[in-house]
């Protein structure tokens, strides 16, 4: 097996796609040429006997290429053991299909239903319902559009006296609406490599958090759809930035080895360990080990770039307990887990003005909000007064929050209605000079503004009028005008879709809503930056003079 490795190695050699700058062979980019059967690839393969002879059955003459086994030798632990490539330690996330994760070039999309309401957060009992996400899996193929720069409607800049319409984007805070893959991905434009940091508290997977819907991801999905984030993360980050990624014991370990491989295992920083707090009643019953606390990975952009402030506990902030002469204690990479530490989460500290339901009103109770004073903790280590933190998981507005209370600018993104309804109410709150969380700690007194808008909306308006239909007259109703536009997957030709079929009356309202989300081309789920002049879709001359001005091209 030996002699065949070094063969491999030989042809691979030949053909500089797959070599790095220092000659090492890119087993990724040999591995991605193999499943989409380069012929360049294959025809050196063939032209070699001892290759031809292990990669190549002949079925009636002709010679067909097995790249099953090809990529099972390129991808086993004894190719290329000394290796010098960014992938050399890959230790095989795969889907379920068996194929790497990280050679994969898929998208994962997410669709929150427009109605949903948090779980446990709302007191009348019409409004108690799980919610209901959809996602989506594109193929590379299927894949055109859909990561193009969107147009920005709806802008209103809110300050302390106002919210008004405005039509010039001048490097403000800003809160966008829609898909964060796509909000992201239009970020790049103008943001590539000027991101100072990044925190995101993305959904842990669980049961109980807010992905919890009745067809729930996968883990090899779950990581796709991290992976297609983490890819457009890296490349906002500046040369100096930090990313802070907070998870729980479900996808924390496969979250470690995905970052390794986006980031590099030489920008791994610190594995910090959040203790959350003290525990007492239910949750203290489990007859094992308490859980008791969350896992927040660090990785830098460039390990040798990096920018890290390193901070002190002053006197002043120690735990009550705490008797001792120390005037001031460095900050470990466990959290809250000494007697001079004083980091516990908001639902601990349930007193606390910050949580958004003493803020608001009690039916904003938000499951899993984390603290303005840990999110504080992290800005302050990386970051400037006016430098911009990136929160692309925004919730209800507690990274924007605290960036503002520190005078750093924010960039947050949240598709779901409910979270940006109440981020805008507490952002109003915040910019007013609210006093909860870091407020005094940080002489707060208010001020300030920010700038919201939204994604112009295409495909996204129908997913959106399908999650809300009450009936089938309804759903028939919005068919017919999706027809209408012809913004339908290349994959369907509707005169096949017989809505007065038995089959398709026989189908319950949830599965008929699923066929139609199935129906519709992703990659218009928003207006296309290079259609902002089209007629057809309407954009009014303020929001398309705030979007060039966005993108720098006023």
């Amino acid at each position: 097996m030996g002699n065949l490795y070094d063969k491999v190695q030989a042809i691979l050699k030949k053909d500089s796609r797959f070599l790095s700058e220092d000659g090492e062979i890119l087993r990724n980019a040999v591995y991605e040429a193999t499943m989409k059967m380069d012929a360049d690839l294959i025809k050196a393969l063939y032209n070699d006997i001892e290759t031809r002879d292990r990669f190549f059955t002949d079925v009636e003459g002709i010679a067909v290429f097995d790249k099953v086994r090809f990529s099972w030798l390129i991808n086993n632990k004894e190719f290329l053991p000394s290796s010098y490539t960014r992938y050399k330690n890959k230790i095989g996330l795969v889907n379920e299909k068996e194929e790497y994760i990280s050679s994969s070039k898929n998208v994962e999309l997410v669709f929150p239903y427009k109605d949903c309401v948090l779980e446990g957060g709302q007191t009348k009992d019409e409004n108690k319902r799980e919610e209901i996400f959809w996602n989506k899996i594109l193929a590379p193929n299927d894949v055109d559009r859909l990561l193009c720069p969107k147009v920005m409607v709806n802008v209103s800049r809110f300050n302390a006296e106002e919210e008004k319409t405005v039509n010039e984007f001048s490097d403000d805070s800003i809160f966008v609406k829609g898909n964060n893959l796509l909000v992201i991905t239009s970020l790049l434009k103008k943001y590539e490599g000027k991101i100072k940091l990044i925190y995101i508290d993305p959904p842990y997977n669980t049961e109980s958090d807010t992905f919890s819907y009745n067809d729930k991801f996968s883990r090899s999905a779950w990581l796709t759809f991290m992976k297609n984030r983490l890819e457009i993360a890296k490349r906002l980050l500046s040369p100096e930035g930090a990313i802070y990624v907070q998870l729980d014991y479900h996808q924390v370990h496969y979250a470690k080895v995905l970052m390794d491989e986006v980031f590099g295992e030489e920008n791994f920083q610190r594995e910090i360990i959040w203790r959350i707090g003290w525990i007492s009643g239910y949750k203290s019953a489990d007859n094992n080990w308490i859980r008791n606390h969350d896992t927040i990975l660090f990785y830098s952009k460039n390990n040798n770039s990096l920018t890290f402030k390193k901070s002190y506990i002053p006197r002043e902030e120690f735990k009550k307990i705490a008797d001792s002469d120390a005037e001031r204690y460095p900050i470990e990479d466990v959290w809250n887990g000494n007697e001079y530490d004083d980091l516990n989460s908001i639902a601990i500290v349930s007193y606390s003005g910050e949580t958004v339901s003493k803020m608001l009103n009690p039916d904003d109770e938000v499951k899993g909000q984390k603290s303005e004073k840990l999110i504080e903790r992290i800005i302050k280590a990386h970051t400037d007064e006016g430098d911009y933190v990136l929160d692309f998981f925004g919730g209800t507005g507690s990274s924007a929050a605290a960036a503002l209370k520190t005078k750093r600018k924010f960039i947050i993104c949240e598709q779901l209605e409910s979270h940006i309804d109440i981020a805008l109410r507490r952002l109003r709150k915040v910019l007013e000079g609210e006093q909860s969380g870091i407020s005094k700690k940080n002489n707060w007194k208010g001020g300030g503004s920010f700038v919201y808008c939204e994604l112009a909306e295409l495909n996204q308006k129908y997913i959106n009028q399908i999650h809300d239909a009450k009936d089938e007259k309804s759903l028939l109703a919005i068919w017919a005008e999706i027809k209408k536009t012809g913004f339908i997957s290349c994959y369907v030709n509707p005169k096949d879709i017989d809505v007065n079929a038995s089959d398709f009356s026989e189908l319950s309202l949830r599965d008929k809503k699923r066929l139609f989300l199935e129906l519709l081309d992703l990659n218009q789920l928003y207006v296309n930056y290079c259609d902002i002049d089209d007629d057809t879709f309407e954009i009014s001359e303020d929001d398309k003079a705030f979007t060039k001005s966005f993108y720098g091209d006023n």
